[in-house]
Order: C-alpha cells, then sequence, then structure tokens
C-alpha cells in the first residue's frame, strides 16, 4: 500500500486547512470555505467531533482525509463518515486515495464500525469510477438535504 499513514495533532491545523482549500479549489466551492485553524483545532482536537489521517511520500504530507463517527439504528453500531478525501494533484495515480481508504476501513474494522460512507459531487467522474472500481455502492435512492447560515437559525428560532 502506497504511503506511511499518520493522524493530525493540533500543530497540523495549518496544514489541514491548506488541504480543505485545495479540496474546495477542486470543487469550484473556494468562497464556501469559511473554517479557520483555531475553528480546526476546537472543533477536532477540544471538541474531539473529527480525525484527519494524513498520507505522507518520503515524509511529506501528500493527501487526507476528514472523518468522524455517525451512528446506524438499522446496524445498532456506529459507521464512520468521510467528510473529506484529498489528495496533491501531483501525487494522484499512484496508490495514495486508495490507501487512504484501506486504513479507513481497517479503522472501521478495528472500532467495530458498521459501515464506511461518504458523498461525490454527481460531476466528479473520475473519483466515482474510483469508488465504483473498489466495490463501493452508490446511493442513489438517498438525497442529501442542508439547512446552513440563515435557513438553520430561522428554524432552530421558531417556537422562541
Amino acid at each position: 500500500m502506497a504511503g506511511d499513514y499518520r493522524f493530525a495533532t493540533p500543530e497540523d491545523m495549518a496544514l489541514v486547512l491548506r488541504f480543505i482549500r485545495d479540496l474546495a479549489k477542486y470543487e469550484h466551492m473556494e468562497d464556501e470555505v469559511v473554517a479557520t485553524e483555531d475553528l480546526l483545532r476546537e472543533w477536532i482536537f477540544e471538541r474531539q467531533k473529527a480525525e484527519v489521517l494524513f498520507v505522507m511520500e518520503g515524509g511529506i504530507e501528500v493527501g487526507f482525509a476528514l472523518f468522524f463517527h455517525n451512528f446506524s439504528t438499522f446496524l445498532g453500531r456506529a459507521g464512520i463518515f468521510l467528510e473529506d478525501l484529498f489528495v496533491l494533484p501531483e501525487y494522484r495515480g499512484k496508490g495514495y486515495g486508495k490507501g487512504l481508504l484501506i486504513q479507513l476501513a481497517r479503522i472501521a474494522r478495528e472500532r467495530e464500525c458498521g459501515r464506511l460512507e461518504w458523498n461525490c459531487l454527481d460531476w466528479n467522474q473520475p473519483s466515482i469510477d474510483f469508488y465504483l472500481s473498489l466495490g463501493a455502492q452508490q446511493m442513489d435512492i438517498w438525497t442529501t438535504y442542508r439547512l446552513t447560515g440563515e435557513t438553520l437559525e430561522r428554524l432552530a428560532a421558531e417556537g422562541d
């Protein structure tokens, strides 16, 4: 399996933010990134709401996976949700993305999780093809819904 792996530490927040911004640029969503190093440090390490795994080549971080636990009521156990997976363009095609997914599958197995899941943008055909080649199932019977910002605040304020 390609690369070495390590979990992020609080000192890595600038690097994590750089990977997040690189991913946002790839996804044409740069203007949506409002995360800061301090916010990431708070939510990943102080509140322990997510984890970050790096893949490295020659001691240099070339990709990352940010993930957290979710829960399946049907399975009656936790799962892992992969929020972000990104490998720097110049390191793609070397097995680093697959290696990160293998590591996440191993973490899921070690933690006795029932599943590993993630979302992929509909237009990202190279990633879709890659995920399907691993045996991942496309869950096209589900649609993601989201409340953020003002709409989230408005709903939370109902009945106040």
